[in-house]
């Protein structure tokens, strides 16, 4: 990614561990928002003690986004943007997996990856069948007051 600096024998050593300059500390800043919510209503690092299953934090995190790709930007109980609560269910399943403390209860696997895999040339073919059409596709911005 870098260069390494031949004069610097710390370089050839710091370039082979993990690259934390790499995550956005703003995505830190969100997520410890959303962790800060948390410790207000359960006491800091609550997740370590009593443990978490996985499927109330995966649903937590995907009713987070699922929010906020509908255009809604705060969760109406925190007034806290929902990305910062969805960065903060997706710290505490890292975290609780990484100390032993995570209940694993994710379905049992089926052919997820089979029909993903799948599904494209679906796509290609829905698409070729509309190649020529042009329609509009609706955003965001186009719910907003004054674009009538």
């Amino acid at each position: 990614m870098s260069e390494t600096k031949d004069t610097n024998p710390k370089d050839a050593i710091g370039s082979k561990k993990l690259p934390l300059h790499l995550w956005p500390t703003t995505a830190s800043a969100m997520g410890c928002l959303g962790l800060l919510d948390g410790a207000s209503k359960y006491g800091r690092a609550n997740w370590r003690a009593a443990g978490v299953r996985a499927s109330i934090y995966f649903d937590a995190a995907n009713r987070h986004l699922a929010a906020w790709f509908e255009g809604e930007e705060a969760d109406p109980d925190s007034g806290l943007p929902h990305l910062a609560h969805a960065l903060a269910c997706l710290a505490i399943i890292v975290d609780a997996q990484a100390a032993g403390t995570l209940t694993d209860d994710r379905q049992f696997p089926g052919g997820h990856r089979a029909l993903i895999n799948q599904l494209p040339d679906h796509v290609a073919r829905v698409q070729g069948v509309h190649a020529g059409k042009a329609p509009k596709h609706f955003t965001i911005a186009d719910g907003e007051v004054g674009n009538g």
